[in-house]
């Protein structure tokens, strides 16, 4: 009879970490993680959550049902555990958040480059129709499609759009909202990109529409506009920035006017962004509790509305995940199997973040304090 040896340390160490989230190591279960090199486990310990994403892009462990691993995780705030282990990681990156503005002028078209640039047929095939690479609404949606456009126009309603206005989009990506408000609303829109990619795409998108595509960081915007809309960019402003931002946008907006912000939003406030997502995901990216962010809207808005839909995030991701697996036999001819289980691990994890209830997604009606009447709410 065959022996099986003692485990080592430190996979030992590892299994009593992962254990208060019902994770095993080479478990039977579809979420638990199955271990390829033994290597993996100093690697963790040396380079902590950075070092378990790229140990995965490295083929170094597989899980099957990586959606609900990090929703264990996730959950029982695994990570936070693992930093008392390995502290010297978490403090760099605590310093490195804390003594830089990651989200400076000078470092803004950054994320457009990392990110967004990477090859508009990518996100064609993984996203809908509009393109809208944010969270949907699902409340009487039944496909992903539905979901995006029903979100569009909650936006749309929520601004009380009306002809002849004019909207400035501080994020517009390859300009989904832009499109339905001036096609469908009568609206005049200047939308904001940081990306050359989403910017080229736009201009042909949105060909015969009132809608100029800058390619602009939000602080050099000039003008007055009737209604502000900002969807799924506030997550790269950073704490630094979010005085700033909201000054502007203050200074931006009629005194009549509304401002609707659509956000990524964590249940607990952190220090900083996940080392993994920082680097291969968005660069220089921050996701705020309602608590960082209130005291930086306060001086400048009054917040008529706050919509908390973040469990919809959940089901989005796992479509855009759908349907990114069906494109991949197009894809891989552009792009090689390490980025693959890149997107795999950004997707996965964060479907995880939001069905684990720690991921929140906002939307803010806010208006200036001098602005009269009454606002209401739409769902």
């Amino acid at each position: 009879m065959k022996q099986l040896s003692s485990p080592s340390p430190l996979r030992s160490f590892f299994s009593t970490l992962l254990a208060p989230a019902d994770v095993r190591i080479d478990g039977d279960r579809g979420w638990d993680i199955q271990i390829q090199d033994e290597r993996i486990f100093r690697r963790m310990l040396l380079g902590g959550s950075l070092a378990f994403g790229e140990s995965y892009m490295d083929g170094w462990w597989d899980c099957e049902q990586m959606d609900r691993l990090f929703t264990h995780l996730i959950g029982q705030h695994v990570e936070r555990h693992a930093n008392r282990v390995s502290p010297f990681v978490a403090m760099l990156n605590i310093a490195r958040n804390g003594l830089m503005n990651l989200q400076s002028i000078r470092r803004a078209f950054q994320v457009g480059k990392k990110h967004y640039d990477i090859g508009n047929t990518l996100f064609q095939r993984m996203l809908d129709p509009t393109m809208s690479y944010s969270c949907g609404y699902w409340a009487e949606a039944d496909n992903l499609h539905a979901a995006q456009l029903a979100k569009l126009h909650l936006i749309c309603r929520k601004l009380q759009l009306e002809p002849g206005m004019k909207l400035l989009e501080i994020g517009c990506g390859w300009g989904c909202l832009a499109e339905v408000a001036a096609r469908d609303y009568g609206v005049e829109v200047v939308g904001l990109t940081v990306s050359a990619e989403q910017k080229a795409l736009a201009d042909k998108r949105l060909q015969g529409l009132p809608v100029e595509i800058r390619l602009e960081d939000y602080r050099h915007t000039q003008g007055h506009f009737d209604r502000i809309v900002s969807i799924g960019m506030f997550e790269h402003v950073g704490l630094k920035n979010y005085r700033a931002y909201f000054s502007q946008a203050q200074r931006l907006l009629k005194d009549d006017g509304l401002f609707l912000l659509h956000s990524i939003g964590s249940a607990l406030p952190t220090a900083y962004t996940d080392p993994w997502i920082d680097k291969y995901i968005f660069p220089n990216g921050f996701i705020p509790s309602l608590s960082q962010v209130m005291p930086a809207i306060e001086p400048y808005f009054v917040v008529e509305d706050l919509h908390n839909f973040g469990a919809d995030y959940d089901r989005t991701l796992m479509a855009w995940w759908d349907n990114f697996q069906a494109a991949w036999p197009e894809l891989q001819a552009d792009y090689d199997d390490r980025f693959y289980r890149m997107w795999r691990y950004y997707l996965m994890s964060s479907a995880g973040f939001f069905r684990s209830h720690q991921g929140q997604l906002w939307q803010f009606v806010l208006t200036k304090p001098s602005k009269r009447g009454v606002y209401r709410s739409l769902r």
